[in-house]
């Protein structure tokens, strides 16, 4: 089969491999119709690795060089043990969360903070390949009617519904969303489906500001321009917005996310970041503000499917572009060069 491995930063490689081997019992091989290319992919692609080790994962044993792409939709050829309400040949997608199954935070269900976790495409081989060794815990059946490129877009909105999930967003809050790239874009329309009423993005790049005022949402602000913070403030009657989603992982932004929400209001850091955050102690403590992280998703991804197929999630304005899996490294380069250009960019191993 072809693959489409990382070998290091900048280093993409479509190679012939072997077919994955008869899934564990804990394990489901899917033949790949779709997958996202996620932010996360393009970091290791520019510099990394990030959250791929350079040696062997401690739960999955796999070890660069590997494909990346764990936003995947396809159709399963082989199940390690039996699913209820799952069949060889029908059509899925998978939440791509490893987990130990064992561990303090698996038995109360939260797998997705699991030690020892880690996601199909960063701690084992991943879907950017004509086949895919997935976790069989998270395969999901697509109903008849959503497609097979929605379902590879349920990922990244299922870190939208979560983020907004944790913030408790609220019929009738008003809502800032930091960062309108495809995280704040599924934040935005997770808010929407929880009833926001003011719906505020900061976003420098004008394309992506256009993207989601046709989207419905109140305002979009270039923050090199706007002073946000006091826009939000005179928008909302001198309060300030309830919840902040930071969608960016910039440091310097999770602080000013902090100034920014109204008293007594949440702050959700949804952005996959790397440093240190600094911040007065007084605005948290004297306002009663909460700061809460947010990693992935947690049972979200039926959620997201159940949305899509009662017509209550429209996830197509999200897909801005369709590529052949041969074609995926000169992908990956355009990207690095231009992030403006797309919000989410698909490939395939089908051929288009």
């Amino acid at each position: 089969m072809k693959a489409l491995r990382w070998h290091g930063a900048r280093d993409l490689r479509l190679e012939e491999l072997p077919d994955p081997p008869e899934p564990q019992p804990h394990e489901a091989v899917v033949e790949v119709s779709w997958c996202g290319v996620c932010g996360t992919d393009l970091h290791e692609y520019l510099e990394g690795p990030h959250m791929i080790r350079e040696g062997p994962h401690p739960l999955t044993g796999a070890a660069p060089p590997l494909a990346l792409g764990h936003e995947l939709s396809g159709t399963v050829l082989a199940l390690g043990a039996e699913v209820p309400g799952i069949e060889i040949g029908d059509r899925v997608t998978a939440d791509p969360v490893w987990r130990c199954g064992v561990c303090y935070w698996c038995v109360r269900g939260e797998y997705h903070i699991c030690p020892r976790s880690g996601s199909v495409g960063l701690a084992s081989a991943g879907a950017f390949a004509d086949r895919v060794t997935v976790p069989i815990a998270g395969l999901a059946r697509l109903p008849d009617n959503v497609s097979d490129e929605m379902a590879a877009v349920a990922e990244p909105l299922a870190v939208g519904l979560h983020a907004v999930t944790r913030g408790g967003v609220r019929p009738g809050d008003n809502v800032l969303v930091v960062g309108g790239g495809p995280i704040g874009f599924a934040v935005v329309l997770a808010a929407k489906l929880a009833g926001a009423a003011g719906l505020y993005v900061s976003e420098p790049l004008k394309e992506r500001r256009e993207r989601l005022l046709e989207l419905g949402v109140t305002d979009a602000y270039d923050p090199r321009e706007t002073d946000v913070r006091r826009e939000l403030f005179l928008k909302t009657g001198r309060i300030g917005p309830d919840v902040v989603v930071d969608a960016t992982g910039v440091p310097a932004l999770a602080a000013q996310a902090v100034a920014t929400v109204r008293r007594g209001g949440r702050v959700v850091l949804a952005g996959v970041g790397h440093g240190n955050v600094e911040f007065d102690m007084g605005q948290l403590v004297f306002y009663e503000r909460a700061v809460l992280g947010t990693l992935g998703y947690h049972h979200d991804i039926p959620r997201v499917i159940d949305l899509m197929s009662t017509g209550r999630l429209d996830a197509a304005p999200l897909i801005t572009g369709r590529f052949a899996l041969a074609e995926g490294a000169g992908v990956f380069a355009d990207l690095a060069a231009d992030r403006a250009r797309h919000l989410k960019v698909l490939l395939t191993p089908k051929g288009l």
